[in-house]
């Protein structure tokens, strides 16, 4: 009872399955990767938005093995101490992986942080991160998180926010407590006190970017592109991302302008081409 057969293994790893990550082309990601890069400089932002979308666009599409890739890129694209600005740039990387969860589901990012780890220098891998930081004690309360939650959900879907929580209490009664505890509030917000110098910060102007990202990825939920295209222009016009330092009033404005979601959609776009499409399936509308 413990060993399958072998008809069972071979029906799991089936090819048209699509078991395992998509395989990529190294050279024609790197010049994808880097052309972002220098759009993004161009526009005055740092290279934390570029990198973020990248990640997440590459969880999405379930190949890994464009992490190192991006990781490698975004490393040699800075002038401070290269160790410093590897070990940041990775935490930033697992920090958007851990996110894409919300997006994307447990099993991406399981086999994507493990690979990208894995693909790391070990002066790297030493340099991490192994505390937790959403390991609640008891004095974070559920009505905390729901809060936090709520706050966030606010943030990115006001003035329709109420009405889309009673829209998804009728598709399941635990749909927006599922959403808004475990999601929003555990995951999306970033837990108090994070460093975003030391990379392990996503806050709230990169938590839309990455929502935007990976969802363009994923393909066929275009309803939700949009109140995540449409949350990051709130999140700037409200002032919510000036707290997390990340860019200028004038290119956290630029990126939630139009030409600047525009850019962030496009950028997806060329990832997806390069990595050779999107692995989720299209068929079918979703309405939120």
């Amino acid at each position: 009872m413990t060993s399958l057969s072998p008809s069972l293994k071979a029906l799991i790893n089936a090819p048209h399955a699509r078991p395992g990550p998509l395989l990529i082309s190294a050279p024609r990601l790197r010049a994808v990767l880097v052309s972002i890069a220098r759009e993004a400089s161009s526009h005055h932002l740092t290279p934390r938005p570029w990198i973020a979308l990248s990640a997440a666009a590459l969880i999405t599409l379930n190949a890994p093995s464009g992490l190192p890739i991006l990781h490698a890129l975004a490393s040699a694209d800075q002038e401070k101490d290269r160790d410093a600005v590897s070990t940041t740039t990775a935490e930033l990387i697992r920090e958007v992986g851990l996110k894409c969860i919300s997006f994307n589901g447990i099993p991406r990012t399981i086999n994507a942080l493990n690979f990208f780890r894995s693909s790391l220098p070990s002066h790297v891998t030493c340099s991490l991160r192994t505390t937790p930081t959403r390991d609640w004690d008891s004095s974070v309360t559920t009505r905390d998180l729901s809060a936090r939650g709520r706050a966030l959900w606010n943030s990115i879907y006001a003035p329709l926010d109420g009405r889309l929580i009673d829209k998804l209490s009728l598709a399941h009664p635990d749909l927006p407590i599922v959403i808004l505890q475990s999601h929003y509030g555990a995951l999306l917000a970033d837990p108090p006190g994070r460093n975003r110098e030391a990379g392990n910060s996503v806050g709230r102007l990169l938590t839309s970017v990455v929502a935007v990202a990976a969802l363009r990825a994923q393909t066929g939920v275009g309803p939700q592109v949009v109140s995540h295209v449409l949350g990051l222009r709130k999140g700037v016009a409200d002032g919510s991302c000036r707290e997390d330092g990340d860019e200028t009033a004038e290119a956290a404005g630029w990126l939630a302008s139009d030409e600047g979601s525009e850019w962030i959609l496009k950028s997806v776009d060329r990832i997806v081409e390069v990595v050779g499409g999107s692995s989720f399936a299209t068929r079918g509308d979703s309405k939120l």
